[in-house]
């Protein structure tokens, strides 16, 4: 599949072959398993406290000739606490037990436990390079949502990688055709729950993925700033990246060095 390459004034700039891992089937189930695997890996485990609800002197005796237990008393083998007491009559309340005010869990999170879904080296290579080949279809692209510019999929010049400010950033992407995506992903909405409390009330939308050659680039500081637009090194590259919330068809623009990447150290095979 060839690609015309563009410069950062949108002017064309000849062609580009694309290396041959672009060329796998789309396989949305493989791509799935790749994004819960990696998403999976970054869970962090959690847990309650080991003596969590056990701290009550809950012990109640249930023998015949103990005046403190509750022997003949006509009542369940739930354990309690002693809250007050007059003569040899006790008044008890429920502790300790699941079910019970204050009681501990029945089966309460573990922190011990593995949540990390394992997959196999040369799936998740395919299901990244079938990500990689969901990006140049504009029919899936536009399925997800994104408001796709005139003549996409291209390449844009490495000149892209040079630039180190904003406003320059935001510039380009206009010249280019990405207007309408930015301004959908520049509509921040609040989160419903109690997620507002914890740091995350705002959603922004998932925007274009620039994807460039260096790691070391001006454009990864340069374009951060922008709502819902991502820069990630071509060696970083994850399908999560291509594929958000297992979605394939993300608006992703490849920057010359990156493909040319891709082909000479064959990536992802």
């Amino acid at each position: 599949m060839k690609l015309p390459v563009k410069t950062v004034q949108n002017t064309d700039a000849g062609s580009m072959m694309l290396p041959p891992q672009f060329d796998e089937l789309v396989r949305p189930d493989l791509i799935s398993r790749a994004v819960l695997s990696y998403e999976s890996q970054q869970r962090q485990p959690y847990g309650g406290k080991k003596d969590a609800g056990m701290r009550a002197s809950a012990e109640l005796s249930r023998r015949r000739r103990n005046y403190r237990g509750s022997y003949g008393h006509g009542i369940s083998r739930v354990p309690r606490k002693i809250m007050s007491r007059k003569g040899t009559r006790f008044n008890w309340v429920g502790a300790f037990a699941p079910g019970t005010v204050g009681g501990r869990k029945a089966h309460p999170p573990k922190p011990e436990k593995q949540w990390a879904q394992k997959i196999n080296t040369k799936e998740k290579q395919k299901a990244l390079r079938s990500a990689l080949a969901a990006t140049m279809h504009p029919t899936l692209v536009a399925q997800r949502g994104h408001l796709i510019p005139k003549g996409y999929p291209f390449i844009i010049e490495n000149t892209l990688e040079t630039l180190s400010k904003t406003k320059e950033v935001t510039k380009v992407l206009n010249q280019l055709g990405f207007t309408d995506d930015l301004t959908r992903t520049s509509q921040r909405t609040i989160r419903a729950g109690k997620a507002k409390r914890r740091g995350r009330k705002y959603q922004t939308k998932k925007g274009a993925l620039l994807v460039v050659g260096d790691e070391q680039c001006k454009l990864i500081k340069g374009a951060q700033n922008i709502p819902g637009v991502e820069i990630v090194p071509v060696h970083s590259l994850h399908t999560k990246h291509l594929a958000p919330g297992c979605h394939p068809g993300r608006l992703t623009l490849f920057t010359k060095n990156a493909i040319e990447k891709i082909e000479k150290e064959k990536l992802f095979m």
